[in-house]
């Protein structure tokens, strides 16, 4: 054949390589003149169609053609072959799958042959690929490729690559295991054991496993859980500040990174090159660090062996920082569990010890869960006698006395329930004794906020309520009394008016009677003037005890607003030839807003009284200075008067405010004026307090009630 035609020939023939990536490129280069299966431009028309179809396809194929079964794929399948890649090209397969043909061999050459199809899902091979024994997953089919006279001429193949897959739902149920044994895990050696046993059924990616938790300041790392039948014997308690020993792990390192490691060489640390049987061992591991769930502080240490089937890829290591985060959350839960266990008991042994009487009712039926030995003893029973039992069941005497129902108001509605001095009929000695409780009923909510009970809070109260009668009647008894008194004072400053009368005229008379020479004796003088003096006294003290009275028996129909200020102004107004004569400097203050709802002569007689007291009882040492001021606080309105005179001692501030009390002597006055101030204020529902210092002054406020 002349040259030129061959080319052509040639060119034609390479045609079907046309496309196809890497591998139709791959193909165009090969020498197949050299190859058992020739020139292209021989083969059959049906072989070619199908490598046009392989090339030119995005599924992973490939086609083991004539009795050689030599191997034909495109760049889809290229991933399944790894380094077998260039040189499966043109191979039989024999040699490219040489580490499975055991598991293939005998299906392909059968299909040669003329058998049946083959199908298969998810198939376990070891693909040397990678440089070792890999682990993979398959699905695919066999079928015949046929020439161009229909016969099986070689193997057609589809294949689609699972082992993500599958690794990842084996991995995922690994996770779910450990997950699902959480709430039946009670301590943190179980919690730990448990998971390694779990990881024990998944020793293709976990063939040994070691679950170590740091003590408190993190020196020292403990083995509470291990799987596995390759693990050395590790030392159990590895103390960081002293590694270095061949059995021990190197934690300080991944302590100080907070970061995975990778250990290499198993061998370096006692493992041996083989399991028992024969089988290969792992030769790397990895320490993943534990952290604390949402936190960066490290708990502890997951070692784990790497599978010598499987390359440590990003999946693998992710598996791993996973299970370290379950596990994480198993320790987290199981400490969780256990403080919470302590608090409960601590809680318990609180509620036993408390001053007051503490029960707890669980459900609508309010079965008693806690009662402290406070409201047994209140209830009269004993705690077996009533814990775990329906409350009405426990105490069946108080079924109709309304208890339930105010349980029933709480737990439905929600709204506490507080009662004062509750009488209750109880079970005593054989017999039906009234108890008194003060008691709040509160409902008990889940974390959803669902009622779920009532916690009762009670005290026994009998005491203070026989107490509080006994006081009732005493009070009763001093209030009649005191009605006495005031019905005396009352009569008194009536009836005193007449005699004293009486006492006047018959004094004038008898200065009518007197000679003008008698009376002008100084004898007789001094005591004509000494009987005026007492009856001027006498007088007045009458017509304090009248303004008493008025005081006790007012009612309060005269009641208005009453502007202070105005009410000052009046009164200094009053004493102005005394505040002349005394030198005094008045210095008033009085804060906007400061109207009080009184008695308008009732106010005057409190500003009348302070004032003159400040104004009478002066120093002196020193010129007088009084100043008067008012300030709102929470609910009143304060009026005080400050002075800088004799003051008083402290011993006799309480005493100022009784009747018929006085300090000084030296000024005129009955004792009555601050005890009249006092029970307008008191009256009023306010009050008055002094502050004073002897030889310094005094400072008197009134609190009006706003």
């Amino acid at each position: 054949m002349p040259h030129s035609l061959q080319d052509e020939t040639t060119s034609d023939a390479l045609s079907i390589f046309k496309g196809g990536g890497e591998m139709g490129a791959l193909m165009r280069k090969y020498d197949w003149e050299n190859h058992p299966l020739g020139s292209p431009a021989h083969w059959p028309q049906s072989f070619k169609a199908n490598i046009r179809l392989l090339l030119n396809s995005g599924f992973p194929m490939f086609i083991w053609w004539s009795e050689g079964l030599y191997a034909f794929h495109n760049d889809a399948y290229l991933p399944a072959l790894g380094k077998k890649h260039p040189s499966a090209l043109g191979t039989p397969a024999r040699a490219v799958w040489a580490e499975i043909w055991a598991n293939v061999g005998g299906i392909a050459e059968d299909i040669l042959a003329g058998g049946e199809p083959f199908y298969a899902q998810g198939l376990l091979l070891y693909l040397e690929r990678k440089g070792f024994k890999e682990e993979t997953y398959w699905t695919f089919s066999y079928s015949p490729a046929f020439d161009d006279e229909g016969k099986a001429a070689g193997v057609f193949c589809a294949c689609s690559e699972e082992t993500s897959t599958i690794l990842g739902q084996r991995r995922l149920k690994a996770l779910k295991d450990i997950s699902d044994a959480l709430p039946q895990i009670q301590t943190l050696n179980q919690a730990c054991q448990t998971t390694c046993n779990l990881l024990a059924q998944n020793e293709n990616d976990i063939p040994f496993s070691q679950i170590y938790l740091l003590n408190w300041d993190q020196t020292e790392a403990a083995l509470l859980g291990q799987s596995g039948d390759v693990v050395p014997q590790m030392e159990p308690l590895v103390v960081l500040q002293e590694q270095g020993a061949k059995s021990q792990w190197p934690f300080g390192e991944v302590l100080r990174s907070k970061k995975s490691l990778v250990l290499e060489d198993l061998q370096a640390f006692g493992f041996p090159s083989h399991q028992n049987g024969g089988e290969l061992a792992p030769t790397q591991a990895v320490i993943v660090p534990i952290f604390r769930p949402g936190q960066d502080q490290l708990i502890g240490f997951f070692v784990s062996g790497i599978s010598p089937r499987l390359e440590y890829d990003t999946d693998y290591q992710n598996f791993h920082e996973l299970l370290a985060g379950q596990i994480a959350m198993s320790i987290s839960s199981v400490r969780a569990r256990e403080e919470a266990t302590r608090q409960q008991a601590e809680l318990r042994d609180l509620f036993n010890q408390a001053p007051v009487a503490i029960c707890i009712l669980r459900g609508p039926e309010y079965v008693v869960e806690l009662a402290n030995p406070g409201i047994c003893e209140l209830w009269g029973k004993k705690q077996e006698d009533v814990l775990r039992r329906p409350l009405l069941e426990a105490l069946p005497e108080v079924k109709n006395q309304g208890i339930k129902e105010l349980l029933d108001g709480v737990y439905y509605t929600g709204v506490p329930y507080v009662n004062n001095e509750l009488p209750v009929l109880l079970e005593r000695n054989g017999k039906l004794e009234p108890v008194y409780f003060n008691f709040v009923y509160h409902p008990m909510r889940d974390e959803r906020g669902a009622i779920t009970g009532i916690i009762a809070v009670a005290t026994g109260i009998n005491e203070q309520v026989e107490a509080r009668r006994e006081i009732e009647m005493m009070n009763a008894e001093l209030r009649a009394i005191n009605a006495d008194l005031d019905n005396f004072v009352y009569s008194a400053s009536h009836d005193l008016k007449a005699p004293i009368s009486n006492i006047e005229g018959l004094v004038e008379t008898l200065i009518e009677y007197l000679p003008v020479e008698i009376q002008q004796q100084e004898l007789v003088q001094r005591v004509l003037q000494m009987m005026d003096a007492s009856v001027s006294r006498f007088k007045r003290a009458v017509a304090d005890l009248t303004e008493v009275a008025k005081i006790q028996r007012e009612t309060d129909e005269d009641i208005a607003p009453i502007d202070l200020a105005g009410v000052v102004a009046d009164v200094q107004l009053d004493f102005e030839h005394l505040i002349k004569g005394s030198g005094a400097q008045i210095e008033t203050c009085i804060a906007p807003g400061s109207t009080v709802k009184f008695s308008a002569k009732n106010v005057r007689s409190i500003v009348y009284n302070l004032l003159s007291n400040a104004l009478k009882y002066r120093s002196e040492e020193r010129p007088l200075e009084i100043k008067i001021t008012t300030q709102h606080e929470p609910g009143f309105i304060v009026f005080s008067v400050s002075d800088n005179g004799l003051g008083m001692k402290p011993q006799d501030k309480a005493k100022i405010f009784t009747m018929f009390k006085r300090l000084h002597d030296h000024v005129e006055g009955t004792g009555i004026g601050l005890y009249i101030v006092k029970r307008i204020v008191e009256n009023a529902g306010g009050s008055i307090e002094v502050e004073s210092e002897l030889g310094k002054g005094s400072t008197f406020r009134v609190f009006f009630r706003q």
